[in-house]
């Protein structure tokens, strides 16, 4: 199941890579932060805020729906818009695509699936491919990803471990 959900097409002027965090708390408690898309901010420290856009009148979060980040002052990015392509509840697996904004990550594909350790605990795997921005090389672009993917993953797992108690 992990391998079906985490392999990607990678084109030829693009990247890959997977971060994998544990977490000392449970799925539920894992999946009711990851799950919110109108909310990302609310683990994803590089976040300002988030605006859903619904064209339906629809209140409720589903695929397909849009959202309108801000980004934080100091990264190379100012806004981004974002498609949530996967929200799939019983899985724990949620994935969104990067389809504008101002920032030089484009093309980005994101995909976060939970797992139980067996132990009571939660293991997250976040994926994702991106296209390499010129003037950059894979490896640049892959460390610079991972590290906000990483950053983002450490912020959830205190989150998580937090409201468990």
């Amino acid at each position: 199941m992990v391998a079906f959900h985490h392999a990607h097409v990678v084109g030829p002027n693009q990247c890959c890579s997977v971060v994998i965090q544990h977490i000392d708390a449970p799925i539920s408690a894992v999946w009711s932060v990851v799950r919110r898309f109108d909310n990302p901010q609310g683990y994803k420290h590089f976040v300002k805020s988030c605006h859903v856009v619904t064209t339906d009148g629809d209140d409720g979060i589903r695929v397909g729906a849009i959202r309108e980040v801000l980004v934080i002052s100091g990264l190379p990015a100012e806004s981004s818009r974002e498609r949530l392509e996967i929200l799939d509840d019983e899985r724990h697996v949620i994935s969104f695509s990067v389809v504008g904004g101002d920032h030089r990550l484009r093309n980005y594909r994101s995909l976060t699936t939970l797992h139980g350790d067996g132990d009571g605990g939660t293991i997250v795997i976040e994926s994702y491919v991106v296209d390499v921005p010129h003037g950059n090389t894979k490896e640049e672009t892959c460390v610079f990803v991972d590290t906000i993917v990483r950053c983002n993953l450490q912020s959830l797992a205190r989150k998580s471990q937090v409201s468990k108690h």
